[in-house]
């Protein structure tokens, strides 16, 4: 008998959110494009989070914006370039059957409140609201060391959508502990932890940043412990739903996020080396992992680390 055949379920439910699988995709990477969405429901992803959308267009800073690091990590300063309320809405309306949650980013409440009720009519899962990019000034860290901000924003989304609301939170100058209690006290439905951490990488050559930004996001493996911790440390205070995110590259990443307590977990950067159909891989390795350890619903593992 295959392990398709068996009776081990990969599902997990976030909030109001039922997903077939854990597995998500990062918001700021391939996430603007139908198309794209399609080819990776196609490799068993869970569900998509677009690239974070901002009321008008924005161009992002020129190249160089990526930099790889090795060992799997990266720093990059793309500027959240995206196509803008208005064109990506159009681009939505194709969507049928997709799982999407968008990503939403902005400086001021009337900003989101303005995106939420475009996008509310669309074929759409919820929203991530994006307050802890670490390298776009009045929409990202600036916002997210702001409680009052947070506060705000929040409240606005959520006066105007009853789909659930994720805030996705960095490790900036306010607990991220706190930060999630003061999201969910204003409305969010659960948490998405974390974003990049502010880095920096200079030319010894050319004695310049390299980043044509300076200052960028660091991500990939070298911040899986961080992201770990987070998870570990909201989960066990707040009782809501919590979205693992940094440094997954493979099901045992997964996995340990879960354990960790996160619901479900995204992926991001190693698409850049191993493409999407690393989620359909992910995917029956995690199939494998739960007939191994005799799990019935790979939801049971959420969490188990508070037990020691």
């Amino acid at each position: 008998m295959s392990i398709d055949d068996k009776n081990y379920n990969l599902s997990v439910e976030l909030d109001k959110i039922h997903l077939r699988n854990p597995t998500m995709l990062a918001s700021g990477i391939l996430g603007i494009s139908q198309s794209i969405f399609e080819r990776l429901y196609n490799e068993n992803i869970g569900a998509v989070v677009t690239k974070s959308i901002s009321v008008d267009p924005m161009k992002g800073y020129p190249n160089p914006t990526v930099i790889p690091l090795g060992c799997g990590s990266y720093l990059n300063a793309v500027g959240l370039s995206n196509p803008g309320l208005h064109a990506f809405s159009k681009e939505l309306s194709q969507n049928k059957n997709i799982p999407i949650i968008i990503s939403l980013v902005g400086s001021s409440e009337k900003e989101f409140s303005k995106m939420v009720k475009v996008f509310d009519s669309l074929n759409i899962l919820g929203y991530e609201i994006n307050l802890s990019c670490p390298h776009v000034s009045k929409m990202g860290m600036e916002v997210g060391d702001d409680p009052e901000a947070v506060s705000k924003i929040v409240s606005t989304v959520r006066m105007n959508t009853n789909k659930p609301i994720s805030v996705k939170v960095g490790v900036g100058s306010v607990d991220v502990v706190e930060l999630s209690r003061i999201a969910i006290d204003a409305g969010a439905n659960m948490i998405t932890a974390i974003n990049t951490l502010r880095a920096m990488s200079i030319d010894v050559e050319t004695m310049m940043p390299i980043l044509s930004n300076r200052i960028g996001g660091l991500s990939g493996s070298a911040i899986k412990p961080i992201g770990i911790r987070c998870v570990y440390e909201i989960s066990k205070k707040l009782q809501v739903p919590v979205i693992g995110c940094g440094g997954v590259s493979s099901w045992q990443d997964v996995i340990e996020y879960m354990i960790a307590g996160a619901s479900a977990v995204q992926i991001g950067s190693v698409l850049g080396s191993r493409g999407p159909r690393i989620f359909n891989k992910i995917t029956q390795d995690l199939k494998k992992y739960v007939e191994k350890k005799r799990v019935a619903n790979i939801s049971e593992i959420i969490g188990i680390a508070h037990r020691y």
